[in-house]
């Protein structure tokens, strides 16, 4: 049985150097390699840092995603308070 490892989280710093050395012409395989990370995440970071330049997800968002999350958010909100206003009216038709 293969132990898990813990994620891990990385500091914008080490982020940024890490798409410093790709952009100063290292590969990406030896990056990866000698950090010890998956070449998909610093794909991730290679993307957010071209797209924004910050490697918050909030910020690397378009504005499709981000309207999307707002409208999920505020349907929630509408669903809780019509079930609080039918709590009462039930509450209301029994007195």
């Amino acid at each position: 049985m293969t132990e898990r490892r813990k994620p891990r989280s990385y500091t914008d710093e080490f982020k940024q150097q890490l798409v410093q050395l790709y952009q100063n012409g290292k590969r990406k395989c030896d990056i990866c390699r000698e950090y010890d990370i998956a070449t998909s995440l610093l794909d991730k970071w290679l993307k957010q840092s071209a797209a924004s330049g910050s490697f918050h997800e909030k910020d690397n968002r378009s504005t499709e995603q981000q309207e999307l999350m707002e409208l999920r958010k505020r349907n929630k909100q509408l669903e809780m308070e019509n079930d609080i206003l039918k709590q009462a009216a039930l509450i209301l038709g029994r007195k």
